[in-house]
């Protein structure tokens, strides 16, 4: 049993290392090339592209990581499949079940360090490359802005935008805090867009078909709701500039989202989105056991031994992974499902699939 355990292992972990020298190979080519047009176009010193370049790469393993898992898998015990050693193996009176034993340790231990690649590592190199850019002179304050997120890095107002697209952005939501125990001021809008007067310091959003909070002037404890077709607002950007990049969701440890959260429900401010973060993350750095779960039956119904086309069926399990991630992940922000349900379906549904598939082709 020994014997036939380490063979399994030897080939899942040579075909494991392959494709992580593959895809490894193939991301860090398309980022350096993005990064050269960063030197070359906006004069970036080479050795801070030299840092941007270190950063990203924690961020890039938590994608190569389970990838490279579920190609490992269809990689090696598709071959194995396809040369009837597994049918010799189950003739013999062996469980295949306790051969694939190993893999499936190695993906529970990929897991667990990609928790805390996911929690600790990726937070800090996202966050020191976003420094990085604060640093070499990045002064467009739309920079600050990105979708999906709250920015906190302007004064007195937290910003929340679903989508941006350039200098235009879709559903956007501004809270500006009262106090503890008070409710926020809210403007919400469907759409709009920044306009930045650099002469000025001055970030302009215009805002189209929304509604404000405005203070009652009987009790300005108070607010009424405005309905507006148009409404303008002026951000100072000059502080903004002066200090620290300031840290956004993603750049936030697993203790530091939770401290955020606690502010935030203070302030009454809707913590759906990160509460999402918190579980997407878990979701992710879970992914490398389902793809194991998943990828082994998969690649003994298949039988295939070429490289490149379980290569192919790798990409596309992960495509529609993915995908499925993202939509429930849109979902949990809007509050339509609980964050901890919509982020832990993929996993469930993709882990429910690949129990059955390895109950029917291993024990049945």
């Amino acid at each position: 049993m020994r014997i036939l355990r380490n063979y399994v292992l030897k080939e899942f972990l040579s075909a494991f290392l392959i494709s992580m020298f593959v895809l490894t190979f193939g991301m860090i080519l398309g980022n350096l090339i993005k990064l050269a047009e960063l030197i070359i176009a906006k004069g970036i010193p080479l050795a801070a592209a030299a840092k941007l370049f270190l950063y990203l790469i924690p961020f890039l393993f938590s994608f190569i990581l389970p990838v490279s898992t579920l190609a490992g898998v269809l990689l090696s015990i598709g071959r194995l499949s396809s040369d009837n050693e597994l049918i010799a193996i189950r003739s013999s009176g062996v469980s295949l079940f306790k051969v694939l034993l190993p893999i499936l340790i190695i993906g529970l231990i990929l897991s667990l360090f990609s928790v805390i690649l996911n929690n600790q590592i990726i937070p800090l190199s996202h966050h020191k490359s976003r420094q990085t850019m604060v640093d070499i002179g990045s002064k467009n304050p739309a920079a600050a802005l990105e979708a999906g997120t709250f920015i906190t890095a302007f004064e007195k107002f937290i910003f929340f935008i679903y989508r941006i697209d350039g200098y235009k952005f879709t559903n956007i939501r501004i809270y500006e805090p009262q106090g503890e125990n008070k409710p926020p001021r809210t403007i919400i809008a469907k759409k709009g867009e920044f306009i930045i007067l650099p002469e000025k310091q001055i970030l302009k959003l215009k805002l189209v078909d929304g509604t404000s909070d405005e203070i009652n002037p009987a009790s300005p404890e108070n607010f009424y709701k405005l309905n507006f077709k148009t409404y303008f607002m002026n951000i100072d950007f000059k502080k903004q500039q002066s200090k620290k990049a300031d840290k956004k969701t993603k750049d936030m440890t697993l203790e530091e989202l939770r401290a955020q959260m606690a502010r935030f429900k203070k302030d009454g401010i809707n913590t759906n989105p990160i509460l999402t973060e918190i579980y997407k993350r878990s979701s992710l750095a879970f992914s490398c056991l389902v793809f194991v779960i998943l990828g082994a039956p998969f690649a003994m119904i298949t039988r295939r031994r070429e490289k490149s086309l379980n290569f192919g069926f790798a990409f596309l399990i992960v495509a529609v992974y993915y995908l499925a991630l993202i939509g429930f992940e849109a979902l949990s922000i809007e509050g339509a499902v609980p964050p901890l349900i919509a982020m832990s379906a993929p996993d469930i549904i993709f882990g429910a699939l690949g129990i059955i598939l390895l109950y029917k082709t291993c024990l049945s």
